[in-house]
């Protein structure tokens, strides 16, 4: 498996759906237990079902998600980076430009709301894309806000469901 060489996804996932309903590409559950602390920020332990994703979350120093070990913060960060670096990867592959030198930068930043006095997160992305004229990498971008999952869950919100499981 070492040697396996990993190739993109098809192009074909920018095709448009035109299905009745929702149609699940891949699905995953990752359960938080709360540790030590019983507190799954403060020492909760992430794991997911196939076993691709395990950490340790503890609070930061500071009161934010650039503290010394992880929050939900990274993993969140690194979901949307991931997502948007693929599905600009796919745009700009069917456009016909080279983005081989491309990285997605994703900071989450976690505080206070003062539109509710609870919770928020904040997403700055910012993509970086050597040699790509300026108007080129604009439409690129601008095309696959359209199209990235994080990027319209960011934009539109998440439908969830949330219930006590038996």
């Amino acid at each position: 498996m070492e040697n396996e060489r990993l190739e993109p996804p098809p192009l074909t996932l920018l095709d448009r759906y035109r299905g009745q309903g929702f149609t699940a590409l891949y699905t995953t559950t990752v359960t938080v237990s709360g540790g030590t602390a019983e507190h799954g920020r403060a020492s909760g332990v992430v794991r997911s079902d196939d076993g691709n994703l395990m950490l340790d979350l503890r609070l930061p120093a500071a009161k934010s998600c650039s503290g010394l070990v992880p929050l939900p913060c990274p993993p969140s960060a690194a979901g949307f980076a991931a997502c948007f670096h693929g599905a600009l990867s796919l745009v700009a592959k069917r456009a016909h430009v080279d983005v081989a030198a491309m990285t997605v930068a994703v900071e989450v930043a976690f505080g206070r709301d003062p539109a509710d006095g609870g919770y928020a997160l904040i997403a700055d992305v910012r993509i970086r894309l050597p040699g790509v004229e300026r108007h080129v990498a604009e439409e690129l971008v601008r095309n696959t806000e359209r199209m990235c999952p994080y990027a319209k869950m960011a934009r539109e919100g998440m439908r969830s469901v949330i219930a006590i499981a038996n």
